[in-house]
């Protein structure tokens, strides 16, 4: 299937909004292979596309520390994606995202108050590889800060960065000679609340001013706060329908779509806002870690009856490690809320209720460890012979909320529905 770009994608979302037949596009952060491949299995079924959405903590360069989820860099994170579609026969459209690109975004330069210059050039240095390895779509994000804790960030700042950001991408991709590429970008961090019209129409109207005197693209989403706010493994926050339509006709205004962050864990009322809300995007990332982890203790589960049956003598230690090392990964303490987020990792395994509360959260983040790469083989060895295929099962569990969220997001068919406007 001939790559439309993603700009296209989202106007086209723009000219459907007109028939009623549009839908929210899904930003599914690859929380693992598993997680990869229950996305394509489910875009090449119900024909919509997708955008996977890594984070720098998740996937970056080798030489800025790698990431989390299966160690990969930029390449070999396109190299797998490329894999599983080539395994499934996938035949539709997806596309490789930077979420919260952007200095100071890994938590360790955040928590080293990097200088600006050296924030800003490492920043650099990630979306360069990102262009190299062929990504769609970069969030250019400066709305982190370690010398403004507590503060907001000035419009002025983050508009100025944000400009300076794009021309070096733009530039680095036009000295390569590579296919135009979107951009994603926003006004304030994305943790809860809401964006004031205001702002966000000052931030768009001085954007486009300042790209149009370079001669750079205006930008494909421009990221909006819509109340929706994830903490621990629950949506904490309240969706504002009447901000979130204004917000979207105000993008609307520029050809620009409305992306919504922090996406986890809504509800079917929520959901089925967003068409009339005329959102472009959801992002969602930590929800489908969560369903990952509740599928491997429920084969755990089933493999400690069989265990109890006599069926398994040398059971894997799946449960056990994932635990363990989900306490001691200490990257829960983002989710926290409270006194919570401060709490000692013995305090933790002293508390076997908030234990089984941070295995919950934190567990996706332990999935390359090797130790409970073990754990899992043996876990799967263990079940196959009693005709249970793990990671089958493990695969259709994550396709359930992706599914629930893809069927109130009217994207079923929705890839088709583009390519008729020609």
């Amino acid at each position: 299937m001939e790559k439309l770009p993603i700009k296209k994608v989202v106007e086209g979302l723009l000219e459907l909004q007109k028939t009623g037949e549009s839908a929210t596009l899904l930003g599914i952060g690859p929380m693992s292979k598993n997680c990869v491949q229950a996305t394509l299995e489910l875009s090449k079924e119900d024909d919509y596309p997708v955008m996977f959405i890594a984070s720098r903590n998740q996937v970056d360069a080798d030489e800025l520390g790698g990431g989390y989820v299966n160690g990969w860099n930029q390449f070999t994170f396109a190299k797998a994606v490329k894999e599983v579609a080539e395994e499934i026969d996938y035949d539709n459209l997806y596309y490789m995202c930077r979420d919260h690109g952007g200095p100071w975004q890994r938590d360790q330069e955040r928590n080293d108050h990097l200088p600006t210059e050296k924030a800003m050039e490492l920043g650099r240095k990630s979306y360069v590889a990102d262009i190299e390895a062929g990504f769609d779509l970069l969030m250019i994000d400066p709305t982190k800060d370690p010398f403004e804790v507590g503060k907001v960030i000035p419009l002025e700042t983050v508009l100025n960065r944000t400009v300076e950001l794009i021309e070096f991408c733009e530039n680095e991709r036009k000295a390569r000679n590579l296919p135009a590429i979107g951009y994603e970008v926003g006004t304030e961090e994305t943790n809860g609340g809401l964006t004031s019209t205001e702002t966000y129409e000052t931030f768009i109207l001085q954007l486009k001013e300042e790209l149009e005197k370079r001669g750079l693209p205006m930008p494909t989403f421009i990221v909006g706060q819509t109340g929706t706010l994830t903490r621990k493994t629950e949506q904490v926050g309240t969706f504002n329908f009447k901000n979130a339509y204004d917000l979207a006709q105000m993008a609307k205004g520029y050809g620009v779509g409305l992306k919504e962050h922090n996406g986890d864990y809504l509800d079917d009322v929520t959901l089925l806002e967003h068409i009339p809300s005329e959102i472009t995007a959801t992002n969602v990332a930590p929800q489908y870690g969560t369903e990952e982890t509740r599928a491997y203790l429920n084969l755990a589960a089933v493999e400690a009856k069989l265990v109890e049956n006599g069926l398994i003598t040398k059971p894997s230690k799946t449960r056990e490690v994932l635990l363990v090392h989900a306490i001691k990964s200490e990257r829960w303490r983002k989710w926290m809320v409270g006194a919570q987020k401060e709490l000692t990792v013995d305090e933790i395994i002293q508390d076997a209720a908030l234990s089984e509360e941070i295995l919950d959260i934190a567990g996706h983040y332990t999935f390359n460890d090797e130790e409970v790469k073990n754990e899992i083989a043996t876990l799967y060895a263990n079940l196959e012979k009693h005709n249970i295929h793990g990671q089958r099962y493990v695969i259709d569990h994550i396709k359930r909320p992706i599914r629930d969220y893809a069927e109130c997001y009217n994207l079923k068919g929705v890839t088709s529905r583009i390519k008729q406007l020609g």
